[in-house]
């Protein structure tokens, strides 16, 4: 593998740790009108807040549902993964000092419950695209214990607009962190089940995939021709990203793991704790912020996520 450092990463960037004290670190989204970082503390039931002005980390909601994933829509507003409620929901809360209002938008197949959405993305006629594997009816510290009521784990497409639930990649054993490209032509997928929800195992024949997958988006409501893209190791891929140049950012057990579109290694980035998310941020968007374990880290790069070329 050639280390693509050089082009990657600022000139003599490093990770830096810039705020600590949870216990599984996910799902973080830059907030532009609070230039801050908001990610969840999965297992002790909050969501956290990091001023990049202040510096300071703070709670920005206690018992909030076993909060996961997360990315802005179209007006500005988080939408983000509720494992507790099952849910796709919308927090308006983004301006200074607005306290925590989440409002429900979609938490139901038909007559069945979600499983417990884990990432999501908003693509850029509005429509909101979201994993559903099951980590949060399953494993005790991450929701609240279900059964999966459709009897599968999905990526779906829900249009608000006309209050429809579309399932559009089916083939994905525990879908997890997702993104578009650029142009919103490909959709990317990682596969979280060589760590299975139900920690017992109880189907050890299932697939046990570490990989990212990579759909043909068709007339932006279908994804089509799936395939694999790579695998991630050590570990496995969990949250990811995609960058301006079409470059896709991956966590995974040691280290942000960078690929080209084609699927080549350029870089191995080592982070000090097990990674599970990151996001780009900061006032120019070129600062990568990951999340991992009990830490959350930072580090300047060249680029900046695809979303914000695309609504530039």
């Amino acid at each position: 593998m050639t280390d693509h450092r050089s082009t990657l990463l600022a000139d003599g960037a490093s990770v830096e740790q810039v705020a600590t004290g949870a216990t599984w670190a996910e799902g973080p989204v830059w907030i532009p009108g609070r230039r801050a970082v908001r990610f969840s503390d999965i297992h002790d039931d909050r969501i956290l807040e990091y001023s990049e002005q202040s510096g300071e980390l703070t709670v920005f909601s206690a018992a909030a549902e076993y909060t996961n994933g997360r990315t802005l829509d179209l007006a500005g507003h988080v939408v983000e993964c509720s494992h507790g409620r099952r849910a796709i929901q919308r927090d308006t809360a983004v301006g200074p000092g607005r306290p925590p209002a989440p409002t429900t938008l979609v938490d139901r197949f038909g007559p069945h419950r979600l499983n417990s959405p884990n990432d999501v993305v908003v693509a850029s006629d509005g429509a909101i695209w979201f994993t559903d594997p099951a980590y949060g009816i399953k494993r005790p510290v991450e929701g609240h214990a279900g059964e999966e009521e459709y009897g599968d784990r999905y990526v779906f497409r829900y249009d608000e607009a006309a209050d429809t639930l579309t399932p559009v990649v089916i083939d994905v054993e525990a879908p997890n962190g997702l993104a578009f490209s650029p142009d919103e032509s490909l959709l990317y997928v990682a596969d979280s089940s060589l760590s299975p929800a139900d920690e017992s195992d109880p189907f050890p024949d299932r697939p046990h995939g570490h990989a990212i997958h990579v759909y043909d988006v068709v007339d932006g409501r279908q994804a089509k021709n799936g395939r694999i893209l790579t695998e991630v190791s050590p570990g496995l891929p969990d949250g990811i990203r995609v960058d301006v140049e079409g470059r896709i950012w991956s966590s995974s057990l040691s280290e942000v793991q960078v690929f080209a579109p084609t699927g080549e290694r350029l870089l191995d980035l080592p982070v000090p704790e097990k990674t599970a998310n990151l996001c780009f941020g900061g006032d120019d968007g070129h600062t990568l912020y990951v999340v991992a374990s009990t830490s959350l880290y930072r580090i300047r790069t060249t680029t900046r996520d695809a979303v914000a070329l695309a609504r530039s």
